[in-house]
Order: structure tokens, then sequence, then C-alpha cells
């Protein structure tokens, strides 16, 4: 089945009331019925289905087999939030001591986690220019867990070379990990690529009107080939102490390992659990992902275009712009449209913070991926932490824009922008061409 056919029927077999939409198990625990199979429960040799919410559950279980297979993947974790699926993607495999390879350009609260929270548990970041992965190399030693970037990174909008980073994993037996938030798998499927874990905040497209917040976790096909045996991840191959030395790679659930042992482990022991409830509102987002995105992207390259012959702005980040240096990537990994991210540079910050207080059908929001569309200055919210030299090399200027551009009529958009600039322009002498 094609990814728009398994948004809506995979993984659900109807219940035994035969409803058509999924339900929702609220519920905390299950019946083992028997004190042997609750002991094999614990064991693990049933699997993780109805053991105890915290680490499965029937509706969240839909969700992660449903993403798994629109991703291409084999295996998912569903969590509460984007940032815990990366949190939780670096912790499986890095302990103190190790290191992890970053690109620069990531949304900042990434760059956070990474620089400032891992740093405090003995985990360091080396961070690498996304343009410039010729210098990946230098960053790798023997300690070194895996190479991290965006698809399409917030909010500087550029693309990675997937070809030549994964190459350079691949030489070093290195586990690559993808933030495909932005993208989404409708776009851009890397696991497909041959990237190894792909995390999302399923609270920006996934959801699709900003009505929940979730991650997730996606693993592809035959990971287990490249952990087993493999001394950069001891830890999936020697005795669990916690299981009576069972040793994940050779376990009976290997076609998932990554995610099993994420779940097993660290959802285990830190709970960041994802309510059925929000899974049960991600499942309803993935049945439209496919219309939304494309119309997200029609919008954003037509408002793109229209950027680009604006006297008031300097510069504008589309993929999909043949003046934009990630045009040729673009074409390469993207399917057919870009998302509906895009940001632009105005001459200073003053006139970017005139531009978001003039707009009207735009909300000033930190968020993306709503089908109502958001104007952000990512310099003073989202990248706030980041010092003046981080945001230069995220690619984030003071005089930066940041839209996502939801599902409304393009034209009323364009004319809302247009109002705003010529507000800026009235309101300020900033009658200048560019």
């Amino acid at each position: 089945m094609k990814q728009d056919t398994l948004a809506i029927h995979s993984e659900y077999k109807k219940d035994t009331q035969r409803t058509m939409n999924i339900p929702i198990y609220m519920t905390t625990a299950f019946d083992f019925g028997t004190t042997e199979f609750a002991a094999s429960s614990f064991r693990l040799e049933q699997g993780t289905d109805n053991v105890y919410s915290r680490v499965g559950n029937p509706t969240n279980a839909i969700l992660e087999r449903r993403i798994a297979q629109i991703e291409g993947g084999s295996g998912a974790l569903a969590l509460a939030s984007g940032m815990s699926a990366i949190f939780y993607s670096i912790l499986n495999i890095a302990q103190a001591g190790d290191n992890i390879i970053a690109s620069n350009q990531l949304y900042g609260g990434t760059i956070t986690l990474f620089s400032q929270t891992l740093k405090k548990l003995g985990i360091e970041a080396r961070f690498f220019d996304i343009d410039k992965t010729e210098d990946i190399e230098k960053l790798i030693d023997e300690n070194s867990k895996c190479i991290f970037f965006e698809t399409i990174s917030n909010p500087s909008i550029d693309l990675p070379d997937f070809e030549k980073i994964i190459n350079i994993a691949n030489k070093y037996n290195l586990l690559t990990i993808v933030d495909n938030t932005v993208a989404t798998p409708i776009l851009c499927q890397p696991l497909l690529l041959g990237v190894d874990i792909v995390v999302h905040s399923a609270s920006k497209y996934i959801t699709g009107q900003g009505t929940a917040i979730g991650g997730l976790i996606i693993e592809r096909n035959n990971l287990v080939g490249k952990i087993k045996n493999n001394d950069r991840y001891k830890h999936f191959n020697e005795p669990e102490p916690s299981y009576q030395g069972l040793v994940f790679s050779d376990c009976g659930a290997t076609s998932i390992l990554f995610t099993f042992r994420a779940r097993m482990i660290l959802l285990r022991d830190t709970g960041s659990s994802l309510s059925p409830f929000n899974a049960w509102i991600f499942i309803q987002g993935l049945e439209t992902l496919s219309l939304r995105i494309q119309k997200h992207s029609l919008n954003t390259l037509k408002i793109a275009q229209w950027l680009e012959k604006q006297d008031i702005v300097k510069k504008v980040n589309y993929p999909l712009l043949e003046s934009n240096k990630n045009y040729d990537l673009a074409k390469k990994y993207l399917n057919e449209f870009a998302s509906g991210l895009v940001s632009f540079e105005v001459k200073d910050y003053e006139t970017a913070k005139s531009i978001l207080d003039n707009v009207k059908i735009f909300s000033i929001v930190a968020n993306i991926g709503d089908s109502k569309s958001i104007i952000n200055h990512s310099a003073s919210t989202t990248h706030q932490q980041l010092s003046a030299d981080e945001l230069k090399k995220a690619g984030v200027s003071q005089e930066l824009i940041r839209l996502s551009i939801g599902i409304e009529n393009v034209n009323d958009l364009i004319n809302d922008l247009e109002q705003a600039f010529e507000n800026t322009l009235n309101n300020k002498d900033l009658s200048y061409c560019i």
C-alpha cells in the first residue's frame, strides 16, 4: 500500500465493537489473567503490548506501527514530546565520556539540549556545518556514537547531502539520526535513503492543528546488523542486569532493536510516556497528512516566489527556489514539495519586529506545522538561548523572520504580508530599496 492508504488503514483490525475509528484505551494497567502470564510479561516474553501504559498502550501501538510503515521503517516508539524523542535517541546509545556529532543548523532547543544538558551528563556534542560535510571525519573518534542532523533545518531551511553523511557514518560504523519533523515522511523518507534512526516532533505537521504535544522515534529495517557486535554500542551486546542478563541484540525483538531497548530501559525508568488520547489525535492527523503537506508546500512556494520580488526583503530561504543553494539537494532528496517552512531576511531587527507587529492573519507563535499560518522571530524566541556566535553558525540572524505557512487561501496570506510590509515602510523611514 502507498503512504496515504497506510495512513488511514494500516495496523488497525477492528476491535470487538467493530468501530471504524480507533478506540482510545484510557487505562493505566491490564489484567494478566494468571500469575505465570504476568511473570512472563515482565520477563519480556510476551512483547510490550498490554503490560503497563507507561511502556505501551494499544492506542499508542497503532500510532507507532502506522508511523513506522509510513516512514518505511521497522519499529517506532511514541513519547511525550519531540524533545524527549531526541533525548532518548541519544541516551539509548551514549553515556558519560561519549560524544555525538551534530549539525549546528538545528532547532534551538536541540542545540541547547546537546550543548548544555548533555554536557552536564558527560556527553560532548561536536558541531559541524551542514554545508561542510567533509569536516565531519575530523570530529569522529572511538567514543563517537552518532551523527545527528535535520532533513530540513529549522529555521535556516538548509538541506543535508544525505549520501555524503551516510557514507561517512557507515565508514566509521556510526549510527545516523535525522529529525524529519519539517519534511515529514510525505516529503522525505530518510530511512529509505540509508539513515538509521528518524525522530519527530509529532506536535507539528503530524497533528497539523497545534492540538497535542508528542514525539516519535522510528528505526530502519535490519538495524540490528549495524549494532550487533559493534563495539560502539556495547550495552546492546552485553547482558542487561535489570532483565536477568538478557542481551538485547540476541533477544526476540531484534527487528525493532533500537526502539525496543529505548522502551524497556529509558521509557521504563524515566517515564516520558505519551497519553493515549494524544496518540489518538496524532492518528487522526496522519490520515490527512499527505493532503495538508501538499497544500502547505504549494502555498509556501508561491509566497517564497513573491517574497523574492519584494524590495524590503534581502534574502529568501526556500529549497525549491532556483536561486537557493539547496535547490539541487531538494530535487534529489525531497518528493516534489519542500514543506510549509520559509524564512527571509530584512534590513535589521527593528524592521523585522515591525513586520511581525503589523500582520493580521499570521499569528506570532513559536510553533510550526499548524493549519493556521504563523510568523516568528527566531533569534528572540526559539533560539534566544544561543550566543551570537551560535546564532551565526545556526544560520539565524537578528533580521531573520520565519514563516510557517498554513492552508489558508494563499492570496489572503500574500495580501497580509503585503500590508505588513507597507505599514512597516510607512510607519518608519524605511522607504529604501535593498
